[in-house]
């Protein structure tokens, strides 16, 4: 039976930063009517729950930038809400390690950064990283102490409680109609149609296909990244969060060793380019995906300018013993049968025309709609910041 749902405002994506701003919507102005729309049967399905459950610190991002305000904001923001509501969290510190002699002015450059960005950071030598990781290996080290870890599911299944909104899952949508004078009609696929006065594109993966489907060019393309996980079968070579110096030339952090919430501990991820949008594994191939991300000119441009380090990740999904090595820079005592393969993410990296890697949050408005295009990690780190942004720009289009 076809039915006509009627709201407010309507979200489309049922990850994070979709539901924490619901939430925000519904705290801001009580008594919108608010509907998310979730194509999977429940929420935080692909970036929210595959990924390593870090509440990040901030350190990495520019000073000023969205990111950088967000993340700072949103970690202290987190770790309040997982108290709140008994969700499993906690305040771990974590290690940025430096294993070569030229990653050490990038690592003196992120304590300058963390200090700019007002975050408490500890310099280490290389005999201090053992008072934090007895196993772990380095010529110097910085420690940050607000970083955590949490449960980013089940954040994200409070937030859904917690919002008010009507929330419909397994709802994907087909088709948007815009009247700026009238607001928005949704086809989904089951044949529904839902109306609302704005449209709030949170749909993460698909973000630039919905924007599309408003008839907004965003101007970029979603370049999917799979990120691939080992857990380490000897958790106790690990205590907490350590991290190689990261490339700035890249929005990825590195194989990096992450103790979560469950006591195990995650190794990676390594980002090699994913053949679907929702590309999981080498054997997940969508043609049209594919072939829309190989049209744009912007993933030419990514492949002339790094093939190098592309050609390195894609050795390292290939080969265990590769990624052992990278693993071993950090953790000598790391062998490849310490390493089991565990559930791999992508990551939604928004691409302009020329190549260029959107770094920062990108949210952009159009008429009746506010389109979230960039947001992926610290994206749940700072989803309730982002999610209040994301609301006072809908709620001001009403």
């Amino acid at each position: 039976m076809r039915s006509t749902y009627d709201c407010d405002v309507l979200v489309i994506g049922g990850g994070i930063v979709g539901l924490s701003t619901a939430y925000a919507i519904t705290r801001a102005a009580p008594g919108t009517r608010v509907t998310v729309l979730e194509k999977e049967p429940g929420p935080a399905r692909h970036q929210t729950g595959r990924n390593s459950g870090v509440i990040h610190s901030g350190i990495y991002y520019r000073p000023g930038s969205l990111k950088a305000r967000y993340a700072v904001r949103g970690a202290a923001e987190m770790v309040k809400f997982c108290a709140e509501y008994g969700i499993p969290h906690a305040v771990t510190g974590k290690l940025i390690v430096a294993t070569d002699r030229a990653e050490l002015p990038r690592l003196h450059a992120l304590v300058q950064r963390g200090r700019e960005n007002g975050i408490p950071v500890r310099e280490l030598g290389a005999s201090q990283i053992a008072e934090y990781e007895p196993e772990v290996r380095g010529l110097a080290a910085i420690h940050v102490g607000t970083t955590g870890i949490c449960d980013f599911v089940a954040v994200a299944r409070q937030l859904a409680h917690g919002s008010g909104a009507e929330i419909r899952y397994g709802t994907r949508v087909v088709r948007v109609d815009r009247r700026p004078e009238r607001g928005v009609a949704v086809l989904t696929a089951s044949g529904d149609v839902v109306r609302g006065r704005v449209l709030v594109n949170c749909a993460g993966l698909q973000c630039d296909e919905i924007a599309r489907l408003t008839g907004d060019d965003p101007d970029m393309r979603i370049v999917p990244f799979r990120g691939e996980y080992y857990e380490l079968a000897r958790p106790e070579l690990v205590r907490g969060l350590v991290y190689p110096v990261p490339d700035p030339a890249f929005p990825f952090l590195g194989v990096h060793l992450t103790r979560g919430i469950d006591g195990g501990v995650h190794v990676g991820p390594n980002a090699v380019p994913a053949l679907a949008r929702e590309g999981y594994g080498w054997g997940t191939v969508r043609p049209r995906e594919l072939g829309s991300t190989l049209a744009w000119p912007g993933s030419w441009q990514i492949a002339r300018r790094h093939w190098r380090y592309g050609a390195g990740e894609l050795r390292r999904s290939l080969s265990k013993r590769a990624f052992t090595e990278a693993v071993g820079r950090l953790l000598p005592g790391v062998s490849e049968g310490d390493l089991v393969r565990t559930a791999a993410g992508v990551r939604a990296q928004a691409v302009l025309r020329d190549g260029t890697l959107v770094d920062d949050f990108l949210i952009r408005e159009g008429a009746r709609t506010v389109h979230v295009l960039n947001a992926p990690s610290p994206a749940a780190t700072a989803s309730l910041p982002i999610g209040r942004e994301v609301a006072r720009r809908a709620l001001s289009a009403l």
